[in-house]
């Protein structure tokens, strides 16, 4: 599979993934302000359906998703992993962030992030 090839995604999920970007946790804002209009060098979209999942944050040139993870999932913490691994068969690379570090340490957030994307890009 192509590096920028589309992976196909349940059409239900499109009508949630919109819903989810009109109410956006504000750790979310705050990342999305960061990494919109490709201030990394690659676009980034919100909210982003694939397969029976939505991720976060998507770049679709990296294959690269970005979580961040607020109190909710601290309950789900076996759900995100098997719904990590089944997107990783994609060829999808994961970098999750708690809600906490967006919020307090949004700049080593960046940090990272950006040291992933050179990481995949070169």
């Amino acid at each position: 599979m192509s590096r920028n090839s589309i992976i196909r995604y349940n059409p239900r999920l499109k009508k949630l993934a919109r819903q989810l970007r009109l109410n956006s946790t504000r750790s979310e804002v705050i990342l999305w302000k960061n990494i919109k209009n490709k201030v990394t060098g690659f676009q980034f979209h919100r909210q982003v359906p694939l397969d029976e999942f939505i991720v976060d944050f998507y770049c679709h040139e990296l294959r690269l998703a970005v979580e961040i993870d607020g109190y909710t999932h601290n309950y789900n913490f076996e759900n995100d992993v098997a719904r990590q691994k089944k997107l990783e068969e994609f060829g999808i690379v994961f970098l999750r962030f708690s809600d906490e570090d967006v919020k307090k340490h949004l700049t080593d957030v960046l940090r990272i992030l950006q040291r992933k994307i050179d990481e995949i890009s070169s």
